[in-house]
């Protein structure tokens, strides 16, 4: 029988490729684009094709990987024809109904917003008097 150390096969390069290998099946498991329920597989391959002598012997180590296919991103586009110009228009909209405008358009943009007249900061809440310069804050006050 013959022992083969594999950590050392080849100079180490088997244990080399095996563990590259082994990081990509890895990366794949934890890939959120990936299903999680399909098999993944590390294959070696030691491949021997000897001489006519048989004396010498030409070694062919190969691993190979099988992940998990990246799970196709599906939207939805608007598509059709301006009647004024005639030219034709894609339009994404997403999982949204279409024409629909989503929550980050609706959203309110950092910093100060008007309201009633009255400048608002959006992070804090705080309602600031343009005349005098000063902020109110709301929190000090008394409830009614």
């Amino acid at each position: 029988m013959v022992k083969v150390n594999l950590e050392e096969f080849a100079g180490g390069a088997l244990q080399e490729k095996f563990d590259v290998a082994m990081g990509k099946v890895l990366d794949n498991m934890q890939d959120p684009n990936t299903p999680w329920k399909n098999k993944r597989a590390i294959t070696v391959k030691v491949t021997l094709q000897q001489n006519e002598d048989r004396d010498d012997a030409q070694v062919d180590v190969s691993v190979e990987t099988k992940t998990a296919p990246v799970v196709p991103i599906a939207t939805r586009m608007a598509i059709g024809k301006n009647l004024k110009t005639g030219e034709t228009f894609a339009t994404e909209y997403g999982k949204q109904l279409r024409g629909q405008m989503s929550l980050e358009e609706c959203l309110i943009p950092k910093g100060d917003i008007v309201i009633d007249g009255k400048s608002v900061d959006t992070e804090t809440g705080e309602i600031k008097l343009e005349k005098e310069g000063k902020v109110v804050d709301m929190r000090a006050s008394k409830q009614a």
